[in-house]
């Protein structure tokens, strides 16, 4: 993989990372980048909100969680039902 257009800020700043380490240049920005990518996908899992809570949030964010929020999850939970029916077997 090539990389181009690399600062010079930041490709010194990488080697002196290498070279504190005794590792190359290229072997530090490999490093860098597999740290950076189990970064990523950690932002990727961590806001693991369910549906509820996304839709509380933007309720909350036009103050709106009053009456119309519940009265808006009941129409949605109503609506579930009649497409999915009861989540467990003998409960409403």
């Amino acid at each position: 993989m090539l990389i181009r257009n690399v600062p010079e800020p930041l490709k010194r700043e990488i080697e002196q990372a290498a070279r504190k380490v005794g590792q190359s240049l290229s072997g530090k920005a490999i490093d860098l980048l597999w740290k950076g990518m189990s970064v990523e996908k950690e932002r990727r899992l961590e806001p693991n909100f369910s549906a509820w809570e996304s839709i509380r949030s933007a309720f909350a964010n036009e103050s709106a969680i009053d009456n119309e929020f519940a009265e808006t999850m009941a129409e949605i939970e109503a609506a579930r039902k009649e497409d999915f029916g009861p989540l467990v077997e003998g409960f409403d």
